[in-house]
């Protein structure tokens, strides 16, 4: 079993957080098991997660512990950053979690997938692309480091408020989506490679998506099904969301 899930927003003040927080310890627990192969975190586990190089947030201590747990049973488990939680330096890899940047290609129980968080894939808005470039700048990283803790996770989380009251519910666009294009676009070069992708998995947009990708013409429309593209929902308005692959079939909850 292959466990897939992102947008946890552990911390964000919305829903019922405490219960959101009981729901995924419960979940890792319950994936704590011999038929578990790997866990992927797919970004925004963290709704502000920014490590100083003594100092890790205090929200969802006990999801650490879990995760490392998990890692100490035997699992792998690998964490893409998201928008939320772009600043992982060297704890998880401390703690022995893979550490991947998207867009992530891996086979997987023969089965050749794309994964990531989502965001700023095919293209994004001139202002998204340059408060990520702000965001991954290691000099701006430095300064805000020299921040005092109690004063940065403030800023964070305040900043990561904002973004979530002013953008709302959102609902993917279909083939109007940057990420729709741009995993067709890297399905096509994947098929002209000799491995056409099966399964393409992300995050970040909040809504569940599951829809088949147009056929890439190197595969032919004979020979397969063309790619699959799930977008996990969030957890934050309650319920578990994740994905399985198992026998190297994927199945979505």
């Amino acid at each position: 079993m292959i466990y897939f899930t992102a947008d946890v927003h552990l911390g964000l003040p919305a829903g019922d957080a405490p219960d959101r927080e009981e729901r995924f310890v419960s979940w890792l627990k319950g994936i704590r098991r011999p038929d578990t192969e790997a866990l992927y975190l797919l970004g925004d586990i963290w709704d502000f997660w920014y490590e100083y190089r003594d100092v890790i947030p205090r929200e969802g201590a006990r999801v650490v512990s879990e995760i490392i747990q998990l890692v100490e049973y035997g699992i792998e488990v690998c964490y893409i950053p998201g928008n939320h939680d772009i600043w992982l330096y060297s704890f998880w890899q401390d703690m022995g979690v893979k550490v991947l940047d998207q867009p992530y290609r891996v086979t997987l129980q023969r089965k050749n997938l794309l994964i990531g968080h989502g965001d700023g894939l095919g293209g994004a808005s001139k202002s998204y692309s340059f408060m990520l470039k702000v965001f991954h700048n290691r000099f701006c990283q430095k300064l805000f480091s020299a921040l005092h803790p109690w004063l940065a996770y403030r800023l964070g989380t305040d900043w990561s408020n904002r973004n979530r009251r002013s953008h709302g519910g959102y609902k993917f666009r279909g083939g109007e989506e940057p990420l729709y294009r741009f995993c067709v676009a890297e399905c096509g070069k994947a098929a002209e490679e000799g491995a056409p992708v099966d399964y393409c998995i992300f995050g970040h947009f909040h809504d569940a998506v599951d829809l088949m990708l147009p056929v890439p013409e190197a595969v032919g429309r004979d020979n397969c099904p063309g790619p699959r593209l799930v977008v996990l929902k969030d957890w934050i308005g309650g319920g578990n969301h994740y994905a399985v692959l198992s026998g190297g079939e994927l199945t979505v909850f």
